[in-house]
């Protein structure tokens, strides 16, 4: 038997809570309200070298979308919740590498996928004629923290990140289009960060911009570790890179000092989430080996079912650098000598960077020697700002 209408919202919070999702609403798929901001945050290139987010068909899907799924008529939004803690003497110990909590275990996409995937089956045979659908998890041109908004998961922090109230904000948002209409979940309307400013005090590189003159947060990425540590693949800004400190994949210091998530953060019960041992706090030095000794194809089977995957080699190799650099120990010293030689320009130009930062004269040799070798443009300019004399 085929149940009532009015028990499909019942039935569908059990379901997903059974999944693992520790919140479920419900908002109608309608078109974006968020477009006038997003054009203007376009407008204003805080998006950095993120083009995607400025494509012409992305844009118009994110307003509206018919233009993702035609029939789509509800949107069922999750969040799955992902905290780790830090392993002792982490991020307080500069000789080890920070990587973000969301990525510290298995991929997210794939695990939050799955369970939509799981969540919609069951929903195509709970309801009557069946249901079709689409599972988006940070994939597709959707304003996933919008919708979850809209479907009262809660608010937008000042940080730019959705806070719930009795959970924090260490969760991932998944989509869920389906093409029946379901009943709308209340919207979470309220602002509750009040006079805060922790994750605006905070943020080392001053990414965070507070809010505009209708309320919403806003947020420069250029200026986020996060996008400099993941999305950018070029030099990291020489003004930003002492700023990065550890953090070699991401950036949790805005939610960590959050006091919705001091207060009710608590650790993930999924286990795919579970940190492994090369993301957990390895020291730096040992981090750097390993990815010297592997090319392309070895760092993504090192990182299978690894968010870190995203950075690619040379772009973690890059931010290890950097942070071996912010540390400034001699133990770096036979590491990054090691990263002046290798295959990516990129990877050469921070090690120098960061020989500068160390200056000993085993440093400033290593530096000389390379220099006189070095073909790159880029290279050579980081190799001769880093045996400048420090200014006094």
């Amino acid at each position: 038997m085929r149940p009532a209408a009015d028990d499909v919202p019942r039935a569908l919070q059990r379901r997903a809570h059974e999944l693992g999702f520790s919140l479920v609403g419900v908002t109608a798929a309608r078109a974006s309200e968020h477009m006038p901001f997003y054009g203007s945050w376009l407008a204003d290139g805080h998006h950095g070298d993120m083009d995607y987010l400025a494509r012409g068909d992305a844009v118009a899907r994110r307003a509206d979308l018919s233009l993702t799924m035609a029939e789509a008529r509800s949107c069922v939004v999750v969040a799955h919740e992902y905290m780790q803690e830090d392993p002792p003497g982490v991020p307080g110990d500069p000789s080890r590498a920070v990587i973000a909590r969301y990525a510290r275990g298995d991929d997210y996409h794939d695990v939050v996928k799955g369970k939509l995937s799981e969540l919609l089956a069951w929903l195509d045979g709970y309801v009557e004629g069946g249901v079709r659908g689409r599972p988006y998890v940070d994939t597709g041109p959707i304003l996933e923290r919008e919708l979850a908004r809209r479907a009262g998961l809660g608010w937008f922090g000042r940080n730019t990140i959705l806070i719930n109230p009795r959970r924090g904000s260490y969760f991932f948002v998944g989509v869920l289009l389906v093409d029946i209409v379901l009943p709308e979940s209340p919207p979470f309307e309220e602002d509750r960060c009040g006079t805060c400013r922790a994750c605006l005090d905070a943020c080392p590189t001053g990414a965070l911009l507070g809010r505009n003159e209708d309320g919403a947060p806003i947020i420069d990425s250029r200026r986020c570790i996060s996008y400099l540590t993941i999305e950018l693949r070029g030099p990291i800004p020489g003004a930003l890179r002492s700023a990065i400190g550890n953090r070699v994949f991401g950036c949790d210091i805005c939610q960590e000092v959050c006091p919705w998530n001091q207060q009710f953060a608590r650790p993930a019960e999924e286990p795919g989430y579970a940190a492994r041992p090369e993301t957990d706090g390895e020291v730096l030095v040992d981090f750097a080996e390993r990815l010297l000794a592997v090319d392309e194809g070895g760092f993504r089977r090192l990182f299978r079912r690894s968010a870190i995957r995203r950075a690619k080699r040379e772009g973690l190799l890059r931010n290890v650098c950097v942070a071996l650099g912010n540390w400034g120990a001699p133990e770096a010293l036979p590491v990054l000598v090691r990263a002046l030689e290798d295959e990516s320009p990129l990877v050469r130009g921070h090690a120098a960077w960061a020989l500068g930062r160390i200056g000993s004269e085993r440093a400033r040799a290593a530096l000389a020697d390379a220099l006189g070798s070095e073909a790159d443009a880029f290279v050579r300019g980081e190799l001769e700002a880093a045996l400048r004399p420090s200014p006094q």
